[in-house]
């Protein structure tokens, strides 16, 4: 493992490194996790295959025959060392419907009286925040979205459901996120979009992108309908 200044570098296997950016998930750490991704966007290193970004790390892929790890370590220690935030960059926000409870959010009840609230408190409340997208990751194009209140944080299921729709809304512990595919899952539902945040056929496929913010507007079941038939 080699370290400089506030990073680690360290081997993910034989053809990959991983930079981490401490141990803790906050907002500095993402931005210094953004930056170096925006970096390597605009400058890959020689030999490097891709990134993936994360919480608080970054993993570089590259191929060994090309370019040493040692080597790898040395210019993505030098480029870190040399980052700068840019100035008067404003993230993006993205708006995304969502219909509340009912057949779309069948565990709003439980989260509700989780934490001691109406069903109506926390679609407010979970309405009326504004959310940092720090990674994508478990299924393509699902966001993990910080900045959820804790007055609406409930426990994963003891049992995960084996099918959960593309589009619904979750909830586990502090975390908020969409499934954007049909995929297997353990977390609270509360609602749906009929918003695709997954297009394979689009480019980026991905709706969301790490460092975007994200805000959630209820709409009713005539409008979650009629917009699901503007995707169709």
């Amino acid at each position: 493992m080699s370290k400089a200044a506030s990073v680690e570098c360290a081997p993910l296997g034989d053809t990959a490194v991983i930079i981490q950016f401490g141990q803790t998930i906050s907002l500095e750490t993402h931005r210094k996790v953004k930056m170096l991704a925006s970096y390597l966007d605009q400058h890959p290193i020689p030999g490097m295959v891709e990134y993936v970004p994360a919480f608080t790390t970054v993993a570089v892929f590259y191929d060994p025959l090309k370019i040493s790890y040692s080597s790898v370590c040395s210019m993505l220690e030098q480029i870190v060392s040399e980052l700068r935030e840019p100035v008067n960059v404003q993230p993006r926000t993205v708006e995304i419907p969502v219909c509340y409870g009912g057949e779309f959010g069948p565990d709003l009840e439980f989260v509700a009286k989780h934490n001691g609230l109406t069903p109506e408190e926390v679609i407010d409340i979970h309405s009326n925040g504004e959310y940092l997208v720090y990674m994508i990751g478990f299924a393509p194009g699902f966001p993990y979205l910080g900045g959820m209140p804790e007055r609406i944080a409930a426990p994963r299921r003891e049992s995960p459901r084996l099918s959960i729709p593309a589009g619904t809304v979750g909830i586990a512990g502090t975390q908020t996120g969409v499934y954007p595919i049909a995929t297997p899952g353990g977390w609270q539902l509360i609602g749906r979009t009929p918003l695709p945040l997954f297009r394979p056929d689009q480019n980026p496929p991905s709706l969301l992108q790490a460092g975007d913010l994200v805000r959630f507007r209820p709409i009713s079941p005539e409008a979650y309908h009629a917009w699901k038939e503007d995707f169709r």
